[in-house]
């Protein structure tokens, strides 16, 4: 039996989600279109591979033998396609935010001996990222992935980061040569949107018992330098690294005992692996270990989770 590619991505996504509304979002079309596609595979194939329920979509017994083969289907059929692909492709990765580590990274790992061409994208957030790796829109993104990514992605720890506090000259902690986080209690917290959508920093005020925050919208780097020299309360995290410009009346501090790292992550499809992206995976880590990026010690730093663990 010739199976259409089209049926049974559409049948596996829905078996993932679970929810026929989520699959079609993933995949980017209607769920009209998702849902003919499915009916279509089950009327080619002869029996029901999913039923709805008050919960969303369940397995059928049959739908449940299918799955296996139907996944390994459609890596087999993307194998395929990477094949083809020329060489001197660009690798299209994501390298979402102004500054923290993605684009500074790469820049790194653009002139390494073997790095592939790379065509860099923006998008907003991990899961938004993920999303876009999911579709295909790119073949890799950055994020800081701490839950469980969704089936069919995997990733590799790259890059941990240190972050410095930035504060206004006049601020009580200004004349300080390091600080500990828990000397910034006291003090603002200044934030590009709302501690819900920002899980790093959201982790940061409750561990070290920051009480107070408030947002500062993310209008580029000028501004928010600008915000923080007016406030003699207020601080912000920025990656140790970082080239701020001249700006006066605000001073950066490195943050010891211990040092906060962001972890960032190299995140494609499972089982996608195009020499492009094992060209760029080889690059990063032979960058991390120059440059000591995978560096961790518990008693002297600290990650919100076990990041660690997934090297």
């Amino acid at each position: 039996m010739d199976l259409d590619l089209a049926t049974v991505r559409a049948f596996v996504r829905t078996a993932h989600e679970r929810h026929f509304g989520r699959a079609a979002a993933i995949a980017g079309i209607s769920q009209q279109t998702l849902s003919k596609r499915v009916a279509r595979l089950e009327s080619n194939l002869g029996v029901r591979l999913l039923e709805r329920d008050q919960h969303g979509v369940r397995l059928t017994d049959a739908g449940a033998r299918f799955l296996p083969g139907a996944e390994e289907m459609l890596r087999a059929a993307d194998r395929a396609v990477a094949t083809l692909a020329a060489e001197h492709d660009p690798l299209r990765i994501d390298v979402w935010g102004h500054l923290f580590a993605p684009l500074r990274t790469i820049a790194q790992v653009a002139t390494v001996p073997g790095a592939p061409s790379l065509q860099p994208g923006h998008g907003r957030d991990l899961p938004t990222v993920a999303a876009a790796v999911v579709r295909g829109e790119v073949d890799a993104g950055f994020g800081r992935v701490d839950p469980p990514l969704p089936d069919g992605l995997t990733h590799r720890l790259v890059r941990l980061e240190p972050v410095d506090v930035v504060l206004s000259a006049d601020h009580r902690l200004a004349r300080s040569t390091r600080l500990r986080p828990d000397q910034l209690r006291d003090s603002v917290l200044h934030a590009p949107a709302d501690l819900d959508r920002l899980d790093f920093l959201a982790r940061f005020t409750d561990r070290f018992g920051i009480r107070e925050h408030l947002i500062t919208p993310n209008l580029g780097l000028a501004p928010m330098l600008s915000t923080l020299a007016a406030d003699p309360d207020g601080f912000a995290l920025f990656p140790a690294d970082v080239e701020l410009p001249e700006t006066p009346r605000v001073t950066a501090i490195p943050l010891l005992d211990p040092t906060p790292l962001y972890a960032w992550s190299l995140i494609w499809r499972t089982r996608a692996e195009t020499p492009p992206l094992e060209a760029l995976l080889t690059a990063l880590l032979r960058t991390a270990r120059e440059n000591r990026w995978l560096e961790y010690d518990p008693a002297r730093d600290w990650l919100p989770t076990q990041e660690q663990t997934t090297r």
